[in-house]
């Protein structure tokens, strides 16, 4: 409120309660009317002919409608003038002049603007310049794109924020780093279908090691606002990324480990169409494959050139080629047209793929060769996320032996798409069993990953077909391992994207070490019966709580039941079957027999019901393990109706 009128120098005193405090401050005339214009004066006041020069009677015409605010008590300071009553003052006469006084010379030409009303001005020059700015720059962009778009604000925005990055990506001048376990992200140019229906590229790779992913958010007032999420990684490969440049800094390193005596790893991993078979396998032209420009084909190229530098021509190594599929839990030959193989440990805890066939190669172009009777043969099927989704773990391998006995062997794996559930959802059992497989293993693979390079004191590699294969390929001091995690780059793909980052990051945290379940403490729970598959099961599920529900852990748990039941009843069923052509043998025999004249019938009816016994013990046997088989196949079908899905966490 104004407390009291200055007229020798044109100015008010004013006062406010802040914070429980009488505050006050004095306030020049030429503030006040900046402020608040509606009380500037409209006339002046009729000159009488003593009156004062025209500039004086003008600043003193204005003090009227000032003296009446003065002993106001209710406004507010920031309507200390405004609220007054404009029709009282008005109404009210003006007092009488002050007396004449000689004008002071140079008193309006010196006199300087107040730091308010300074800031006031200031405040409208940067507002009208904003303005104007936003202005061209809505014109700029409407010139550019299409302001139609659905997602145009989304991509404004996006192209705001890189336009203040610093881009420094990876080049080939770039050191190769040496790490046990390298973990790299690879992100593919948007492709045909994503340009059809107008999807935004939401992966920003400003640096060798960094991927940024702008995700889209909603305010609870509809505002839309990008959440910019950052990722590191050992290496970060953007679309401009060639498979050769790939191959450089991730299996090219390891082609190394196994001449001296080593084992390697290099596999893909991300959701389907994120480009892994691109990056193993090589470019796709269509459905047409070059496959000499894949991981497989690149590796092969240099074990070859390797094996003619003079170090390595004298040890005398042989190549060998292996390629299999693992779908569903169980294993298959892929250059052996899909023979069902058996895994089992040796005497010696070693895993052995029984049956599995080593092709000897010469050169690459024999590898190649091999790589497109594989993948002709490998099993694909369709889900919602993917027309034609590879549904199974790929494994090439490449081994290097002497004498007969195994020197070294690199494992490039294609990694089947790692679907949501919603994505694979669906009332067909054999769709439910294969994600879940696929499911698990990932989370397995993760888990030994993550337990390597912690060195913690188990691995679970029996939780999965896949981990169990691949045992002795990431055991051992001299034994490296290369992650190339590749990622869709649109928006309607960023949860998928997400998860996938969040499975490689491992940078993120992890359960500390005093609260993992030892495997001594799970077999004290469960006793001398337990399997050492369904330890490493709960191992893995506990370590994964905040990811894996205990809903799903029955239902995986349920689901590794059903295969192993699975695997036993065909076992059985073959044996059946085998036993049935002795039996039909002996039954023709008995029948021969009875074709004599004069033929023992006693002997016939004795060896008849040892037949007739031997059948019903072996049949009722596979019966009782058929109606087993069948409850678990209810229970696996109950567990399904029960997951409910969490989020993953880092790796």
């Amino acid at each position: 409120m104004v407390t009291s009128l200055h007229e020798d120098n044109e100015s008010v005193t004013v006062e406010w309660i802040e914070s429980g405090d009488t505050k006050g401050k004095e306030i020049d005339l030429e503030s006040i009317f900046a402020l608040n214009p509606d009380v500037v004066p409209d006339e002046e006041i009729p000159q009488s002919p003593e009156a004062p020069p025209p500039s004086n009677v003008a600043k003193t015409s204005r003090v009227p409608k000032v003296t009446a605010a003065v002993g106001t008590t209710r406004a507010r300071p920031s309507q200390q003038i405004q609220n007054q009553n404009q029709s009282q003052i008005q109404a009210e006469p003006p007092p009488p002049p002050p007396p004449a006084v000689a004008p002071q010379q140079g008193v309006n030409s010196t006199r300087r603007k107040s730091n308010c009303v300074k800031e006031v001005e200031k405040l409208q020059e940067k507002r009208e310049k904003r303005r104007l700015q936003q202005q061209e720059l809505r014109e700029k962009r409407a010139q550019e794109v299409d302001v139609n778009l659905p997602n145009y604000e989304i991509m404004c925005m996006i192209r705001d924020f890189r336009a203040s990055l610093d881009y420094r990506p990876l080049t080939t001048n770039d050191l190769i780093e040496d790490h046990r376990i390298c973990v790299c992200v690879r992100a593919r140019p948007l492709n045909k279908k994503e340009l059809t229906t107008k999807d935004l590229d939401v992966i920003t790779i400003p640096s060798k090691d960094v991927v940024m992913v702008h995700e889209p958010k909603q305010k609870v007032d509809l505002t839309r606002y990008l959440e910019n999420q950052t990722f590191r990684f050992d290496y970060a490969f953007d679309e401009n990324s060639t498979n050769e440049m790939v191959y450089r800094f991730t299996a090219q390193p390891l082609v190394e480990t196994i001449f001296e005596r080593g084992m390697a790893t290099c596999f893909a991993y991300g959701q389907t169409g994120s480009g892994k078979t691109h990056t193993m396998g090589g470019d796709f032209s269509g459905k047409n494959q070059d496959c000499s420009k894949g991981i497989y084909a690149l590796s092969a190229r240099d074990v070859f050139l390797m094996l003619r530098k003079p170090n390595y021509k004298k040890m005398d190594l042989q190549v060998f080629a292996t390629f299999f599929e693992i779908y569903s839990g169980k294993v298959f030959d892929l250059l052996n047209r899909k023979a069902k193989l058996r895994v089992l440990e040796d005497g010696k805890q070693q895993v052995q793929v029984v049956g599995l066939q080593e092709r000897d190669v010469k050169c690459t172009e024999d590898v190649l060769k091999l790589i497109e009777m594989g993948n002709s043969c490998r099993t694909s099927g369709q889900t919602s996320a993917n027309a034609h989704s590879s549904r199974s773990h790929a494994v090439f391998q490449i081994i290097l032996r002497r004498r007969g006995k195994m020197h070294g062997k690199f494992s490039l794996i294609d990694l089947a798409g790692n679907e949501r559930g919603a994505d694979t959802s669906s009332a067909d059992r054999q769709t439910r069993l294969e994600g879940a497989e696929i499911n698990k293993s990932l989370l397995a693979l993760k888990e030994c990953i993550r337990a390597l390079g912690r060195n913690k004191p188990h691995t679970p590699f029996r939780a999965s077909k896949l981990t169990q294969v691949l045992r002795d390929s990431f055991i051992g001091e001299n034994s490296r391992t290369c992650m190339i995690a590749t990622i869709s780059p649109g928006m309607a793909s960023c949860e998928n994207t997400l998860n996938t980052l969040r499975y490689a990051n491992r940078r993120g945290r992890g359960r500390g070490r005093g609260h993992m379940t030892q495997l001594e403490v799970l077999e004290a729970q469960w006793g001398v019966g337990s399997s050492p598959q369904r330890d490493d099961l709960k191992l893995l599920c506990e370590q994964y709580e905040e990811e894996v529900s205990p809903q799903l852990f029955t239902f995986h748990e349920a689901v590794s039941q059903l295969v192993e039941m699975e695997e036993q009843v065909l076992e059985d069923h073959r044996a059946v079957f085998q036993e049935s052509i002795r039996w039909l043998e002996d039954e023709k025999v008995l029948l021969e027999m009875t074709e004599e004249v004069d033929y023992d019938v006693e002997s016939y009816a004795t060896q008849l019901e040892q037949i007739l016994d031997q059948k019903i013990d072996i049949l009722t046997e596979l019966r009782d393990k058929v109606k087993s088989f069948r409850c678990t196949l209810q229970e696996e079908e109950q567990a399904s109706q029960q997951i409910t899905p969490r989020r993953p966490r880092a790796l």
